[in-house]
């Protein structure tokens, strides 16, 4: 993966980051996923932070 195409995406109650790609000519909006946070151990939404 391109260093300079990834976002980073965070958990605001836990901390915990992952980082992915996306098509920033589709998609303006901020991103959430719901991705498997291993504090809580459980899917949770991760919405888009500043890098």
């Amino acid at each position: 993966m391109s260093q300079d195409r990834l976002i980073k995406l965070i958990n605001k109650s836990t901390g915990t980051t992952y980082f992915t790609s996306k098509n920033k000519k589709l998609v303006t909006k901020k991103i959430e996923l719901k991705k498997f946070d291993k504090k809580l151990r459980k899917r949770v939404v991760f919405k888009e932070a500043k890098k």
